[in-house]
């Protein structure tokens, strides 16, 4: 039975490295200075978070429209 240790350790601690460098990117880019929280900001957080190093390829994700439902009366 073959081993799979080597691919164990090494698949979270590149999640983690795409993940540093995609806070990185948001950094660079001032989304953690501005003031203005809501739907659209957090959104665009997270998804230039989860794209990572695709950033420095010159893809900018941003989410314009935020619409939640609200609650019914």
């Amino acid at each position: 039975m073959a081993s799979r240790g080597g691919a164990t350790r090494w698949v979270p601690a590149l999640i983690v490295i795409w993940l540093l460098i995609g806070a990185i990117a948001c950094g660079q880019r001032g989304y953690f200075t501005d003031a203005t929280a809501n739907c659209a900001t957090t959104s665009t957080i997270l998804v230039t978070i989860v794209a990572g190093p695709l950033n420095y390829l010159g893809i900018n994700p941003r989410v314009t429209d935020c619409n939640l439902p609200q609650p019914s009366p």
